[in-house]
């Protein structure tokens, strides 16, 4: 190296620390100001991020914590819903992956969560001391709606079969109702059994669809032009069936007798349905008009009856129309607490912020919601204190812990 090129490295060497140093501090700097920026501009104290917001909240176990007393998606609309709404408590996201979520059931003996996957024709099960969750049955039938009855038992409503099945203790299968004075059932959707010994459930016709069970064969409601062939992905010697009766609600009779309780033209397309701690009422969710129906077709209502002591209903009454700041919330599943609330899910279409859970007073008057980022299409209470609302929503499985229990079995 010469004496003139040691100067020159020299200052090349002292250009580019004085470079570094200048990078390092203007770094420094931009990420203050990011980081200052937002506090400086905070006019209140930070909200936690909501199914409302842009991007949504993460509901998931890996999503941020709410740090706040009260989960922000869990609304009070009258005060009394503090008293049924637990603080401390998250809504969580147990599950996702599925096709369309309904149907949750808690069995109280085996500590676990069923529910049903209608277009993927599987039942699910969430268990309570690990938070595992397996297939449970499968294929299904396209089961909807599942319970279990006063002796443990489990009762799923079938829309492939088009029948009402109990699962016994020594794990035989019992066909409970699959039609009504010789006719087929349309597509059993959810059921709740009576202290009794008797079931009641609802007969809509949605599972006369490709996407939930099957349609009608050639010139039935759901396949007029008998273009759809029911019977692909069936198996061998699979029968399809035709829509024969108007959408009613029955009651099997301990007998095994079936009684109509509630016709189309007082309830029409009847779906979410249960009865209230007493069971002197019986609440159901009428829906929108299912594949080629062509009776009255439901508004999005629920209604509720008094149930007399020789099981006849009388006092038909609308319980609510589901609007809420002018946003049609359509009902579907339904549960009463201990307290004789009612706790229904809601979809809300694209209202987002509206679809999820509705909380009414026995009198009809709308006490909270639980928001969530997709339709909800049924609930139920579980857990070992049975004071965890479990909530079956499009392609997830959703829980929150409350402060109330929820009424009856399964």
């Amino acid at each position: 190296m010469t004496r003139q090129e040691a100067p020159e490295q020299e200052q090349r060497a002292q250009d580019a620390a004085l470079s570094r140093r200048t990078l390092v501090r203007g770094l420094a700097l931009g990420a203050a100001a990011t980081m200052a920026g937002p506090a400086l501009a905070q006019t209140g104290p930070a909200a936690p991020p909501t199914t409302i917001t842009t991007p949504p909240r993460d509901f998931g176990p890996g999503g941020a914590p709410t740090t706040y007393f009260w989960d922000p998606d869990i609304v009070a609309v009258d005060p009394s819903f503090n008293d049924l709404a637990q603080p401390n408590t998250a809504i969580k996201r147990l599950y996702t992956g599925l096709l369309w979520a309904e149907g949750p059931a808690w069995s109280a003996q085996g500590r676990y969560l069923l529910w049903s996957d209608i277009p993927n024709n599987r039942q699910m099960r969430w268990t309570e001391d690990d938070g595992r969750v397996s297939v449970f049955r499968s294929p299904s039938n396209n089961s909807n709606g599942n319970s279990f009855d006063f002796q443990g038992r489990q009762l799923s409503c079938e829309h492939l079969t088009r029948r009402v099945t109990r699962y016994e203790h020594d794990g035989t299968a019992t066909v409970l109702a699959d039609s009504y004075q010789g006719k087929r059932l349309n597509s059993p959707n959810d059921i709740a059994a009576h202290p009794d010994g008797s079931y009641w459930f609802t007969d809509p016709p949605y599972g006369g669809q490709l996407y939930e069970g099957e349609p009608d064969v050639a010139g039935g409601p759901s396949n007029a032009g008998g273009k759809l062939n029911p019977r692909i992905g069936q198996p061998a010697g699979f029968v399809p069936g035709k829509r024969e009766l108007p959408t009613n609600c029955y009651r099997i009779d301990p007998s095994g007798r079936i009684d109509l309780v509630v016709t189309e033209d007082q309830v029409p397309d009847p779906n979410g349905l249960c009865f209230s701690p007493d069971y002197k009422k019986l609440y159901i969710a009428s829906t929108g008009k299912g594949p080629g129906d062509t009776g009255p077709g439901g508004k999005g209502e629920i209604f509720v009856f008094d149930v007399g002591t020789d099981n006849k209903l009388s006092n038909l009454k609308k319980f609510s129309d589901c609007v809420i700041d002018g946003v049609k919330c359509g009902p579907d599943g339904l549960r009463c607490d201990v307290n004789g609330n009612l706790w229904a899910s809601s979809n809300a279409g694209r209202a987002v912020g509206y679809s999820g859970v509705t909380v009414w007073s026995p009198e009809g008057k709308l006490l909270g919601r639980i928001r969530l980022p997709e339709v909800c299409g049924n609930v139920c209470f579980g857990g070992p204190k049975r004071n965890r609302l479990f909530m079956a929503a499009s392609q997830s499985l959703y829980a929150v812990y409350t402060a109330t229990q929820g009424a009856g079995p399964g």
